[in-house]
This record gives structure tokens, C-alpha cells and sequence, in this order.
């Protein structure tokens, strides 16, 4: 017995909405935001403290880097991450055996501190709003809003997030309107109007247009 599509008021709410992309859900089929079946978005691990360690790991670095890096710093677990009171006690020569630059083992180390000083608490932010949780997350070095945003999309679920700074969003919206050149934030905005209140279902869409050929 298959389970009812979570999406299917989305997309039947898409479809109607914008016919562009309603073209483009018939084309791609299904979304598997937040499915076992996702292939896409860069948190791959269960916990919220794992997750945002690993997008401070993947900055600026290819998947395959990103993936060897951030197993190295797995291992000095034993195969998990370690609780942000022993992840402060390791050596930074440890860390930056890694793979991680200085800067990121600031970035990591600075999200411990306020995990253990209670500043940030992962476990209140489903319960906030989207622009807060950004606040929030944002208190943390290295983390900016876009990583903040993909936190809210891949592990909260949040269902209406537009992250007008992603490349493949931005490259995605321009084929879909064919423009001739990339949006602009505020147009990005104004494109995605008639999508809300189910933009992230929207931006996965785009992510798919963006990584098929011409």
C-alpha cells in the first residue's frame, strides 16, 4: 500500500498557480523533498548539530571533498560526530588534520561554545519562525543566511522558503521565464509571488530544472 504524496496539495496549488511550472512538475514528476528518496541538498545526516556541522565542513568545497572531509572528523568518533564538549576538546592540529582550514575549525568550535553556553538551542527551532531560526542560526561564525535557509528546507521542512542568493535557483528561475539574464533578488521575489505559500516545494522544482542539459 503506497502512502499519500505529502506534497499533493502543493503541487496541485502550484500547478494552478503558475502554468510554467506546472508544465514542469508534469515533466519532473513527484517531489522528493524530504523523502528517503531525496538526492539532493547538503545535509545528509540525521541531527540538527551534525547537520550544520557538515554545512560549515562542505563550504566552498565539491561533494566529494565535502564527503571525505567531514567522514575524517566522523571518525574521530568512531564513525559519529562527538558531543560538542568533546568536539572542544580535540586539538586543532587534530582537526585541521581533517582537512578543515582554520577557519572552519573557528566556525565549528564557535558552534559548540554556544551550544554549551545555551546561547543557541537546536532543539527550540522548530517551534520559531522561519526568519527567526535565520536569527538564530545566523549568531553562529560561518553560518550565513543561506545555510540558514537550507537548514530551514532539508531538516525543518519548512514549506515557503525562496533562497534568492542560491545559484541553482537563480539559474533554474531564468530558464523557466527565459530571461536572458540572471534575476535579480527583488524580481526573484517577484516571480515567486503567486508560488507562496509553498515556495521551497517551488525551489526544488528548480534545482531539478537547473540540473538537467538544455
Amino acid at each position: 500500500m503506497t502512502s499519500p504524496d505529502p506534497h499533493a496539495e502543493a503541487l496541485r496549488f502550484l500547478s494552478a498557480a503558475d502554468p510554467r511550472l506546472a508544465e514542469l512538475i508534469q515533466t519532473v514528476g513527484p517531489c522528493r523533498l524530504g523523502s528517503a528518496a531525496q538526492t539532493s541538498g547538503p545535509f545528509h545526516t540525521p541531527g540538527y548539530f551534525e547537520a550544520i556541522v557538515e554545512s560549515i565542513v562542505s563550504q566552498q568545497l565539491s561533494v566529494k571533498a565535502s564527503d571525505t572531509i567531514f567522514g575524517r572528523v566522523l571518525a574521530l568518533g568512531g564513525g559519529k560526530l562527538l558531543p560538542p564538549a568533546e568536539l572542544l576538546r580535540v586539538e586543532e592540529q587534530a582537526l585541521r588534520a581533517c582537512g578543515l582550514s582554520g577557519s572552519k575549525v573557528k566556525f565549528i568550535r564557535d558552534l559548540c561554545d554556544k551550544l554549551l553556553d545555551g546561547s543557541l538551542v537546536l532543539d527550540e527551532l522548530p517551534a520559531l519562525d522561519d526568519e527567526v531560526v535565520i536569527e538564530r542560526l545566523r549568531r553562529v561564525k560561518g553560518i550565513g543566511r543561506w545555510t540558514a535557509e537550507m537548514f530551514l528546507i532539508f531538516r525543518l521542512g519548512r514549506p515557503d522558503v525562496l533562497p534568492v542568493a542560491d545559484l541553482g535557483i537563480q539559474k533554474g528561475m531564468k530558464r523557466l521565464h527565459g530571461l536572458r539574464k540572471d534575476p535579480t533578488p527583488e524580481r526573484m521575489v517577484k516571480l515567486a509571488r503567486p508560488w507562496r505559500p509553498y515556495r521551497s516545494i517551488a525551489c526544488w522544482y528548480l534545482w531539478r530544472l537547473h540540473e538537467t542539459k538544455k
